[in-house]
């Protein structure tokens, strides 16, 4: 079968495999969608400190059901179109026991700790795979990137009383954007690029600031009559907005990261105090929050339109992946089509 590997930081391409074959308690998929991630842009760059190489990146899934092993549930049929929960969990850790297995100790996500699913096929255990028959193959590969900011805001409990403010419009801060606006809050985008920004306009958010234009500082003044937002979500990885998190938050008011910074970040703790800040991590997802980016998605059909800003053939991949390294900030998503 076809697959396409990270062979050492800037070398990728599609090699092939010998397909894999259900064992007990898998279902063997047949891949039509994996969308590009951030960790596989990472991956690629040589920037991501979990990964080994060579590496099948992927983790983004949309797929239908070839074959299943034994010890597989009977609604498992093949044919049936499906997406992937790709995180595992063992059970044991104390991150499992108080049920939150999105943080296991443990844990190795396809494409990082282990290969992923960027190939023909794939085998998982049946009970990472979720059947969705009435969602479009392509929203199925949209699935999990957005699951992963709605699981951010439901994290730092965003009610309608809360302004919150997102840092970085790519597809993580666009889920956090979507849930945020769902709950009634009013949404600040903050980003360099003014198309995502637009895009954050379409989805829900209230004001856009361009960091690299505007003043920030200035722009939060007037927004929240200089009270500053009560939740800050950093999603891009950015020790500068990390730093400006702390800064602009309220009084009183709550932080979540999701993004991964490069270094380490140097913070006034003093803001902590001050302002008795309530600060989170926010890891991957859950599956409560599969299955409310499903309930959207059922909601709105059109959303891939705005969302994906290409599909290429599994051949065409290296060449994507390569463009999108050079230029990453104008890219949202990027699917690979294998079907």
């Amino acid at each position: 079968m076809r697959a396409i590997e990270i062979l050492q930081p800037g070398v990728m391409q599609v090699t092939e495999r010998e397909k894999p074959q259900p064992e007990n308690g898998e279902v063997l998929l047949k891949i039509k969608y994996v969308g590009f991630c951030g960790s596989d842009l990472s991956t690629y760059l040589g920037k991501n400190p979990m990964v080994s190489y060579p590496r099948i990146p992927g983790h983004e899934i949309s797929a239908t059901i070839e074959t299943v092993g034994n010890d597989v549930p009977d609604k498992f049929k093949p044919g049936l179109s499906v997406t992937v929960v790709p995180y595992t969990n063992c059970g044991l850790c104390s991150a499992c026991k108080q049920k939150k297995q999105n943080a296991c100790r443990y844990n190795e996500t396809l494409g990082v700790q282990r290969d992923g699913a960027m190939a023909e096929y794939i085998c998982v255990p049946w009970q990472k795979v979720i059947i969705e028959d009435n969602l479009s193959s392509v929203q199925l590969a949209m699935i999990e990137p957005l699951t992963v900011g709605f699981h951010a805001i439901d994290n730092i409990s965003v009610t309608d009383k809360d302004t919150v403010v997102i840092f970085g419009c790519g597809m993580i801060g666009i889920g956090a954007i979507l849930r945020a606006h769902l709950r009634g809050a009013s949404v600040i985008a903050i980003d360099i690029d003014d198309s995502k920004l637009q895009v954050a306009k379409v989805l829900g958010a209230d004001f856009l600031i361009n960091s690299k234009t505007q003043d920030l500082h200035q722009e939060l003044t007037e927004i929240t009559n200089g009270n500053g937002p009560s939740v800050m979500v950093e999603a891009a990885g950015n020790p500068v907005s990390y730093k400006a998190a702390i800064n602009e938050v309220g009084f009183a008011g709550r932080v979540v990261c999701i993004g991964y910074a490069k270094e380490e970040i140097p913070f006034t703790t003093k803001l902590w105090v001050q302002k008795e800040l309530e600060i989170k991590g926010s890891r991957n997802a859950n599956p409560a929050d599969f299955e409310a980016v499903i309930k959207f998605l059922k909601g709105n059909s059109t959303l891939e339109e705005k969302l994906v800003t290409k599909i290429v053939k599994a051949q065409e991949a290296p060449s994507a992946m390569s463009e999108w390294a050079s230029d990453p900030g104008k890219t949202l998503k990027i699917l690979v089509q294998f079907d």
